[in-house]
């Protein structure tokens, strides 16, 4: 009875990591080394999902989401696209600022971008981009939405224990991002994230690439997804962090009366 789950759980941990490689794809290697699985329980998976249209492959070889999912997601988006209440929000953001701002929910244990506008600025930072995920506590959104879950929740988090019941936990993955993403790092920026309102990500990811985000809640106010700005790192030198904040708590809040 449990073998039927475990292959969904795989195939669809398969198709998370490779929406993170959209719109270039990735190998059979790659997929089998970033999802853990062996290299031919990745590649039976793939095969069996471009049977039904769930994935495809090009020329090359590389894998590509597949047609079906498009179709599935288009019937699916009435029910859960908040993409159209987040774009003025973060178009005003990008206008505002002169920087790249997104939006990004949270899915499980992680953060998916929905939407980017790029400001004036003509020095961009190209960590963020539609697709991408990260772990919660990873990049200014993801630290943003795990600062204002529930304590309890985020020492499940940081302790190793998934907070969603994936398979996987996401604190398990933060390691991958350096050093300071141990469990009392995040704590710390967690502290200063609900001391400010909003979080800051001081070019942790890449060097030089700086973020803040700012989260936003539903009706049970529930942090269900974060508005943030990414870019240089003078551009958010410490005189102007207090601005850029205030900017992002005042869309973060319009955005959540508008989610409600």
């Amino acid at each position: 009875m449990n073998a039927p789950v475990d292959v969904l759980g795989r195939a669809a941990t398969v198709l998370r990591a490779l929406s993170a490689r959209e719109p270039d794809g990735a190998t059979t290697s790659e997929l089998a080394r970033e999802t853990g699985l062996a290299r031919p329980t990745a590649h039976r998976l793939l095969s069996a999902l471009l049977g039904e249209g769930l994935v495809d492959r090009d020329p090359a070889g590389r894998w590509q989401l597949g047609p079906e999912l498009y179709l599935l997601g288009t019937a699916a988006a009435a029910r859960y696209d908040v993409t159209a209440l987040a774009q003025p929000s973060v178009r005003r953001l990008a206008d505002a600022t002169g920087e790249s701002a997104f939006f990004s929910v949270r899915r499980g244990d992680e953060t998916v971008c929905l939407v980017r506008e790029d400001g004036s600025f003509p020095v961009r930072s190209h960590v963020l981009y539609a697709g991408i995920r990260f772990p919660l506590g990873v990049a200014s959104a993801g630290l943003a939405i795990l600062a204002y879950l529930p304590d309890a929740d985020v020492e499940r988090y940081l302790s190793g224990a998934s907070v969603s019941g994936a398979s996987v936990s996401g604190a398990s993955r933060t390691a991958a991002y350096g050093p300071e993403h141990t469990p009392d790092a995040i704590r710390d920026r967690i502290a200063a994230t609900r001391r400010d309102g909003y979080a800051v990500n001081p070019g942790l990811i890449v060097e030089g690439s700086w973020g803040m985000g700012a989260a936003v809640f539903d009706a049970r106010s529930a942090p269900v997804g974060a508005l943030s700005l990414t870019g240089v790192a003078h551009r958010f030198a410490p005189h102007r962090q207090p601005q850029l904040g205030r900017l992002l708590l005042a869309e973060a809040h319009r955005l959540s009366t508008a989610v409600r």
